[in-house]
């Protein structure tokens, strides 16, 4: 049982992910702290809101679901279920920040970046869950990446070599969407 409620709580994080990023942060359009820092990671190169913020409301998130659960359902079942939602929070941070600072390893690294970087570079609005698509489909805010075309100013340094042109290995998922006369695009 214990098992069962800690993967529901794996689970849960993934439609909490969804539903931060697309109500909380995009619809919200600037109106809370949240939306006001995650438009400042769209629009600066780079930028996240600092660690020690999100480790101090994550904290106070997961306090706050474990008393109000653990009354309802016991201390055991209550901690299962925060912990899952905690460690899927945890695996969400960490991805979240590597799809932006390095290159893509494996299958799922390759899909993760491309579904990420549709919904940064060519349609905000879809794609808003960035560990599954899970939600983006139940929504139907969910759209199938085809070659993201990158603006130049928000070229990943992974994406791009040296003298900031396309990595030949990237090519077939990626452009980059110059500014400068007769660059390709």
């Amino acid at each position: 049982m214990i098992a069962v409620v800690f993967v529901a709580g794996l689970v849960a994080w993934t439609f909490a992910e969804y539903a931060i990023h697309n109500w909380y942060g995009h619809v919200a359009k600037g109106r809370n702290e949240f939306s006001r820092e995650h438009l400042k990671h769209h629009a600066v190169k780079g930028y996240f809101a600092a660690t020690r913020k999100k480790v101090l409301v994550a904290l106070s998130v997961l306090a706050a679901l474990a008393a109000a659960a653990a009354p309802l359902v016991g201390a055991g079942i209550a901690l299962a279920f925060t912990s899952g939602f905690a460690l899927a929070y945890a695996g969400y941070e960490v991805l979240h920040r590597r799809l932006h600072t390095h290159g893509p390893r494996g299958p799922y690294g390759r899909w993760a970046r491309r579904h990420h970087f549709h919904h940064h570079f060519a349609n905000p609005k879809a794609n808003h869950g960035v560990t599954s698509p899970l939600w983006d489909l139940v929504f139907r805010t969910y759209e199938r990446p085809g070659v993201v075309r990158v603006p130049e100013k928000h070229a990943m340094d992974w994406l791009v070599d040296g003298r900031g042109e396309l990595r030949p290995a990237l090519a077939g998922d990626y452009r980059i969407l110059s500014v400068r006369p007769g660059r390709a695009g």
